[in-house]
Protein backbone atom coordinates (compact mmCIF):
# COMPACT_ATOMS: atom_id res chain seq x y z
CA UNK A 1 0.00 0.00 0.00
CA UNK A 2 1.36 3.41 -0.99
CA UNK A 3 2.27 5.60 2.00
CA UNK A 4 1.81 9.36 1.71
CA UNK A 5 2.61 12.41 3.79
CA UNK A 6 -0.40 13.82 5.61
CA UNK A 7 -0.43 17.37 4.32
CA UNK A 8 2.77 19.20 5.18
CA UNK A 9 3.38 17.07 8.27
CA UNK A 10 5.94 14.33 8.74
CA UNK A 11 3.24 11.70 9.34
CA UNK A 12 2.92 9.11 6.61
CA UNK A 13 -0.49 7.54 6.10
CA UNK A 14 -1.73 4.82 3.73
CA UNK A 15 -3.43 5.89 0.50
CA UNK A 16 -6.43 3.85 1.63
CA UNK A 17 -7.51 3.98 5.27
CA UNK A 18 -10.29 2.14 7.03
CA UNK A 19 -13.39 3.98 8.23
CA UNK A 20 -14.81 2.25 11.31
CA UNK A 21 -18.29 3.78 11.13
CA UNK A 22 -19.64 0.25 10.64
CA UNK A 23 -18.28 -0.83 14.03
CA UNK A 24 -20.77 -1.02 16.88
CA UNK A 25 -23.98 -0.34 15.00
CA UNK A 26 -25.98 1.37 17.74
CA UNK A 27 -28.88 3.47 16.54
CA UNK A 28 -31.68 2.45 14.25
CA UNK A 29 -31.19 4.96 11.44
CA UNK A 30 -27.77 6.27 10.52
CA UNK A 31 -25.22 4.09 12.33
CA UNK A 32 -27.42 1.01 12.45
CA UNK A 33 -27.71 1.16 8.67
CA UNK A 34 -23.99 1.65 8.19
CA UNK A 35 -23.30 -1.71 9.80
CA UNK A 36 -23.28 -3.65 13.05
CA UNK A 37 -19.77 -5.08 13.12
CA UNK A 38 -18.93 -6.67 16.48
CA UNK A 39 -15.49 -7.20 18.01
CA UNK A 40 -14.81 -10.59 16.42
CA UNK A 41 -15.75 -9.36 12.95
CA UNK A 42 -13.76 -6.17 13.52
CA UNK A 43 -10.63 -8.15 14.41
CA UNK A 44 -10.91 -10.02 11.11
CA UNK A 45 -11.32 -6.80 9.14
CA UNK A 46 -8.35 -5.25 10.97
CA UNK A 47 -6.28 -8.35 10.16
CA UNK A 48 -7.03 -7.95 6.45
CA UNK A 49 -6.25 -4.22 6.55
CA UNK A 50 -2.91 -4.63 8.29
CA UNK A 51 -1.88 -7.42 5.92
CA UNK A 52 -2.67 -5.07 3.00
CA UNK A 53 -0.75 -2.13 4.49
CA UNK A 54 -3.89 -0.24 5.48
CA UNK A 55 -2.59 0.98 8.82
CA UNK A 56 -4.88 3.94 9.61
CA UNK A 57 -8.29 3.44 11.21
CA UNK A 58 -10.72 6.33 11.51
CA UNK A 59 -13.66 6.66 13.86
CA UNK A 60 -15.46 9.29 15.97
CA UNK A 61 -16.95 9.55 19.43
CA UNK A 62 -20.39 10.14 17.93
CA UNK A 63 -20.34 6.92 15.89
CA UNK A 64 -22.74 4.56 17.67
CA UNK A 65 -22.47 6.58 20.89
CA UNK A 66 -18.84 5.62 21.37
CA UNK A 67 -19.29 1.94 20.49
CA UNK A 68 -17.24 2.33 17.31
CA UNK A 69 -14.25 3.52 19.34
CA UNK A 70 -14.75 0.69 21.84
CA UNK A 71 -14.88 -1.99 19.16
CA UNK A 72 -11.88 -0.53 17.33
CA UNK A 73 -9.85 -0.43 20.55
CA UNK A 74 -10.65 -4.08 21.24
CA UNK A 75 -9.90 -5.10 17.65
CA UNK A 76 -6.45 -3.46 17.86
CA UNK A 77 -5.54 -5.17 21.13
CA UNK A 78 -2.03 -6.57 20.89
CA UNK A 79 -1.13 -4.67 17.71
CA UNK A 80 -1.77 -1.03 18.56
CA UNK A 81 1.84 -0.27 17.65
CA UNK A 82 1.13 -1.32 14.05
CA UNK A 83 -1.75 1.09 13.59
CA UNK A 84 -2.57 4.78 13.37
CA UNK A 85 -5.76 5.70 15.19
CA UNK A 86 -7.79 8.67 13.99
CA UNK A 87 -10.89 9.89 15.77
CA UNK A 88 -13.10 12.96 15.92
CA UNK A 89 -15.06 15.01 18.44
CA UNK A 90 -17.26 18.15 18.67
CA UNK A 91 -20.72 16.88 17.70
CA UNK A 92 -23.23 16.39 20.55
CA UNK A 93 -23.33 12.97 22.20
CA UNK A 94 -26.95 12.34 23.14
CA UNK A 95 -29.46 14.73 24.64
CA UNK A 96 -27.36 15.55 27.72
CA UNK A 97 -24.35 16.82 25.77
CA UNK A 98 -24.36 20.08 23.83
CA UNK A 99 -21.13 19.27 22.02
CA UNK A 100 -18.65 21.94 20.95
CA UNK A 101 -14.93 22.65 21.08
CA UNK A 102 -14.59 24.50 24.38
CA UNK A 103 -11.63 23.76 26.62
CA UNK A 104 -13.77 21.83 29.10
CA UNK A 105 -15.46 19.80 26.37
CA UNK A 106 -12.26 18.92 24.50
CA UNK A 107 -10.32 17.83 27.58
CA UNK A 108 -13.13 15.55 28.70
CA UNK A 109 -13.81 14.23 25.21
CA UNK A 110 -10.17 13.35 24.58
CA UNK A 111 -9.82 11.45 27.87
CA UNK A 112 -13.07 9.58 27.19
CA UNK A 113 -11.90 8.64 23.68
CA UNK A 114 -8.58 7.37 25.04
CA UNK A 115 -10.45 5.13 27.50
CA UNK A 116 -12.81 3.76 24.85
CA UNK A 117 -9.96 3.16 22.41
CA UNK A 118 -7.84 1.61 25.17
CA UNK A 119 -4.77 3.57 24.13
CA UNK A 120 -2.47 6.20 25.59
CA UNK A 121 -2.47 8.45 22.52
CA UNK A 122 -4.49 9.37 19.43
CA UNK A 123 -2.46 9.70 16.25
CA UNK A 124 -4.84 12.10 14.49
CA UNK A 125 -7.44 14.03 16.52
CA UNK A 126 -9.97 15.97 14.47
CA UNK A 127 -12.76 18.42 15.16
CA UNK A 128 -15.87 16.95 13.56
CA UNK A 129 -17.39 20.39 12.92
CA UNK A 130 -16.65 24.08 13.46
CA UNK A 131 -17.90 25.45 16.79
CA UNK A 132 -18.93 29.07 16.17
CA UNK A 133 -19.69 29.61 19.86
CA UNK A 134 -16.16 29.03 21.16
CA UNK A 135 -13.25 31.43 20.48
CA UNK A 136 -10.80 29.86 18.05
CA UNK A 137 -7.95 30.74 20.39
CA UNK A 138 -9.52 28.69 23.18
CA UNK A 139 -9.97 25.67 20.94
CA UNK A 140 -6.49 25.81 19.46
CA UNK A 141 -4.71 26.38 22.78
CA UNK A 142 -6.52 23.37 24.28
CA UNK A 143 -5.61 21.15 21.34
CA UNK A 144 -2.02 22.37 21.58
CA UNK A 145 -2.01 21.36 25.27
CA UNK A 146 -3.20 17.88 24.31
CA UNK A 147 -0.36 17.57 21.82
CA UNK A 148 2.21 18.77 24.36
CA UNK A 149 0.83 16.32 26.92
CA UNK A 150 1.42 13.45 24.48
CA UNK A 151 -2.24 12.48 24.31
CA UNK A 152 -2.51 13.56 20.67
CA UNK A 153 0.13 13.44 17.92
CA UNK A 154 -1.44 15.39 15.02
CA UNK A 155 -4.47 17.64 14.60
CA UNK A 156 -7.10 17.92 11.91
CA UNK A 157 -10.63 19.09 11.21
CA UNK A 158 -13.63 17.81 9.31
CA UNK A 159 -16.37 19.56 7.34
CA UNK A 160 -14.95 23.09 7.81
CA UNK A 161 -15.74 25.91 5.42
CA UNK A 162 -12.76 27.56 3.75
CA UNK A 163 -12.86 30.68 5.94
CA UNK A 164 -13.18 28.61 9.11
CA UNK A 165 -10.11 26.55 8.29
CA UNK A 166 -8.06 29.52 7.07
CA UNK A 167 -8.90 31.60 10.15
CA UNK A 168 -7.92 28.68 12.37
CA UNK A 169 -4.59 28.23 10.56
CA UNK A 170 -3.73 31.94 10.71
CA UNK A 171 -4.66 32.07 14.41
CA UNK A 172 -2.41 29.10 15.13
CA UNK A 173 0.40 30.84 13.26
CA UNK A 174 -0.08 34.06 15.19
CA UNK A 175 -0.01 32.36 18.58
CA UNK A 176 2.60 29.70 17.71
CA UNK A 177 0.19 26.83 18.32
CA UNK A 178 0.01 23.40 16.69
CA UNK A 179 -1.64 23.68 13.29
CA UNK A 180 -4.16 21.45 11.55
CA UNK A 181 -2.53 19.21 8.96
CA UNK A 182 -5.60 17.28 7.81
CA UNK A 183 -9.10 18.07 6.62
CA UNK A 184 -11.57 15.17 6.50
CA UNK A 185 -13.87 16.05 3.62
CA UNK A 186 -16.62 14.73 1.42
CA UNK A 187 -15.27 14.25 -2.10
CA UNK A 188 -16.41 11.94 -4.88
CA UNK A 189 -17.12 11.78 -8.59
CA UNK A 190 -20.68 12.94 -7.84
CA UNK A 191 -19.56 15.55 -5.31
CA UNK A 192 -16.61 17.66 -6.46
CA UNK A 193 -17.37 20.83 -4.49
CA UNK A 194 -14.16 20.24 -2.50
CA UNK A 195 -12.18 21.36 -5.55
CA UNK A 196 -13.57 24.90 -5.68
CA UNK A 197 -12.06 26.37 -2.51
CA UNK A 198 -10.87 23.72 -0.06
CA UNK A 199 -8.47 22.02 -2.46
CA UNK A 200 -6.63 25.25 -3.38
CA UNK A 201 -6.52 26.11 0.32
CA UNK A 202 -5.06 22.69 1.10
CA UNK A 203 -2.39 23.11 -1.57
CA UNK A 204 -1.48 26.57 -0.34
CA UNK A 205 -1.45 25.74 3.38
CA UNK A 206 -0.21 22.16 3.39
CA UNK A 207 -3.43 20.57 4.61
CA UNK A 208 -4.01 17.01 3.38
CA UNK A 209 -7.45 15.69 2.54
CA UNK A 210 -8.76 12.56 4.21
CA UNK A 211 -11.77 11.69 2.06
CA UNK A 212 -15.02 10.38 3.54
CA UNK A 213 -17.86 8.80 1.54
CA UNK A 214 -15.74 8.44 -1.60
CA UNK A 215 -18.52 6.45 -3.27
CA UNK A 216 -21.01 9.30 -3.06
CA UNK A 217 -23.01 8.07 -0.08
CA UNK A 218 -23.35 4.63 -1.65
CA UNK A 219 -24.35 5.82 -5.12
CA UNK A 220 -21.17 4.55 -6.83
CA UNK A 221 -21.17 0.97 -5.57
CA UNK A 222 -22.21 -0.36 -8.97
CA UNK A 223 -25.68 -1.28 -7.74
CA UNK A 224 -27.33 1.98 -8.84
CA UNK A 225 -27.74 1.99 -12.62
CA UNK A 226 -29.66 3.88 -15.27
CA UNK A 227 -33.08 2.38 -15.93
CA UNK A 228 -33.09 0.20 -12.81
CA UNK A 229 -34.96 0.89 -9.57
CA UNK A 230 -32.95 1.48 -6.41
CA UNK A 231 -32.23 -1.97 -4.89
CA UNK A 232 -34.56 -2.72 -2.00
CA UNK A 233 -31.58 -3.47 0.25
CA UNK A 234 -29.82 -0.17 -0.49
CA UNK A 235 -29.02 2.01 2.53
CA UNK A 236 -30.00 5.03 0.43
CA UNK A 237 -33.64 4.30 1.25
CA UNK A 238 -32.96 5.21 4.88
CA UNK A 239 -29.96 7.51 4.77
CA UNK A 240 -30.05 9.48 1.50
CA UNK A 241 -31.49 12.57 3.20
CA UNK A 242 -28.45 12.72 5.50
CA UNK A 243 -26.00 12.98 2.63
CA UNK A 244 -25.33 15.57 -0.07
CA UNK A 245 -27.92 15.72 -2.86
CA UNK A 246 -26.99 14.43 -6.30
CA UNK A 247 -28.98 15.13 -9.47
CA UNK A 248 -30.18 12.13 -11.42
CA UNK A 249 -28.57 13.37 -14.65
CA UNK A 250 -25.16 13.74 -12.99
CA UNK A 251 -25.39 10.37 -11.26
CA UNK A 252 -26.25 8.37 -14.36
CA UNK A 253 -23.73 10.25 -16.50
CA UNK A 254 -20.98 9.32 -14.05
CA UNK A 255 -22.18 5.74 -13.56
CA UNK A 256 -22.35 5.15 -17.32
CA UNK A 257 -18.73 6.27 -17.68
CA UNK A 258 -17.62 4.24 -14.68
CA UNK A 259 -19.20 1.11 -16.17
CA UNK A 260 -17.41 1.67 -19.47
CA UNK A 261 -14.04 2.10 -17.79
CA UNK A 262 -14.65 -0.80 -15.41
CA UNK A 263 -15.12 -3.06 -18.44
CA UNK A 264 -11.93 -1.69 -20.06
CA UNK A 265 -9.82 -2.17 -16.94
CA UNK A 266 -11.46 -5.40 -15.74
CA UNK A 267 -12.12 -3.67 -12.42
CA UNK A 268 -15.35 -2.95 -10.59
CA UNK A 269 -17.26 0.34 -10.61
CA UNK A 270 -16.29 1.25 -7.01
CA UNK A 271 -12.64 0.36 -7.67
CA UNK A 272 -12.55 2.78 -10.61
CA UNK A 273 -14.29 5.53 -8.60
CA UNK A 274 -11.84 5.14 -5.72
CA UNK A 275 -8.80 5.01 -8.00
CA UNK A 276 -9.84 8.33 -9.58
CA UNK A 277 -9.82 9.93 -6.14
CA UNK A 278 -6.38 8.57 -5.25
CA UNK A 279 -4.79 10.70 -8.00
CA UNK A 280 -6.41 14.01 -7.04
CA UNK A 281 -4.29 16.87 -5.65
CA UNK A 282 -4.07 17.18 -1.84
CA UNK A 283 -5.63 13.76 -1.23
CA UNK A 284 -3.55 12.04 1.43
CA UNK A 285 -5.88 9.15 2.19
CA UNK A 286 -9.27 7.83 1.11
CA UNK A 287 -11.44 6.18 3.75
CA UNK A 288 -12.99 2.87 2.78
CA UNK A 289 -15.63 1.24 4.95
CA UNK A 290 -16.90 -2.30 4.99
CA UNK A 291 -19.53 -4.36 6.74
CA UNK A 292 -17.85 -7.62 5.79
CA UNK A 293 -14.71 -9.18 4.34
CA UNK A 294 -16.04 -9.26 0.77
CA UNK A 295 -16.70 -5.50 0.69
CA UNK A 296 -13.31 -4.77 2.21
CA UNK A 297 -11.35 -6.89 -0.25
CA UNK A 298 -13.18 -5.32 -3.19
CA UNK A 299 -12.37 -1.81 -1.97
CA UNK A 300 -8.72 -2.73 -1.41
CA UNK A 301 -8.57 -3.55 -5.11
CA UNK A 302 -8.77 0.18 -5.86
CA UNK A 303 -5.06 0.60 -5.08
CA UNK A 304 -1.95 -0.58 -6.89
CA UNK A 305 -2.89 0.40 -10.44
CA UNK A 306 -3.64 3.57 -12.41
CA UNK A 307 -6.25 4.83 -14.81
CA UNK A 308 -4.99 6.06 -18.15
CA UNK A 309 -4.91 9.77 -18.95
CA UNK A 310 -7.83 9.28 -21.33
CA UNK A 311 -9.90 7.45 -18.74
CA UNK A 312 -9.29 10.18 -16.16
CA UNK A 313 -10.30 12.81 -18.71
CA UNK A 314 -13.56 10.97 -19.43
CA UNK A 315 -14.40 10.72 -15.74
CA UNK A 316 -13.55 14.40 -15.29
CA UNK A 317 -15.83 15.37 -18.14
CA UNK A 318 -18.72 13.20 -16.94
CA UNK A 319 -18.56 14.56 -13.38
CA UNK A 320 -17.92 18.25 -14.06
CA UNK A 321 -20.63 20.68 -12.95
CA UNK A 322 -20.83 24.46 -13.02
CA UNK A 323 -19.25 26.00 -9.96
CA UNK A 324 -21.25 28.48 -7.87
CA UNK A 325 -20.32 32.15 -7.61
CA UNK A 326 -17.67 33.40 -7.00
CA UNK A 327 -15.92 30.37 -8.48
CA UNK A 328 -17.62 29.99 -11.85
CA UNK A 329 -15.81 32.94 -13.53
CA UNK A 330 -12.51 31.19 -12.78
CA UNK A 331 -13.92 27.99 -14.25
CA UNK A 332 -15.56 29.44 -17.36
CA UNK A 333 -13.96 32.80 -18.25
CA UNK A 334 -10.50 32.98 -19.78
CA UNK A 335 -9.19 36.06 -17.95
CA UNK A 336 -10.16 34.79 -14.53
CA UNK A 337 -8.81 31.31 -15.28
CA UNK A 338 -5.50 32.71 -16.53
CA UNK A 339 -4.90 34.52 -13.23
CA UNK A 340 -6.01 31.57 -11.09
CA UNK A 341 -5.14 28.19 -12.65
CA UNK A 342 -7.26 25.27 -11.49
CA UNK A 343 -5.86 23.07 -8.75
CA UNK A 344 -6.69 20.06 -10.90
Amino acid sequence: MEQRRLGASGLRVPALAFGAGTFGGRGELLFGNWGRVDVDEARRLVDICLDAGVTMFDTADVYSDGASEEVLGSALEGRRDRALVSTKTTLPLGTDDSGGSSRSRLLGACDAALRRLDTDHIDLYQLHAFDAGTPIEETLSTLDDLVRAGKVRYLGVSNFAGWQLMKSLSTADRHHLTKYVAHQVYYSLVGRDYEWELMPLGLDQGVGAVVWSPLGWGRLTGRVRRGNPLPTTSRLHQTASYGPPVSTDLLYRVVDTLEEIAAETERTVPQVALNWLLRRPTVSSVLIGARNETQLRENLGAAGWELTTDQVARLDAASTTTAPYPYFPYQRQEGFAQLNPSAV
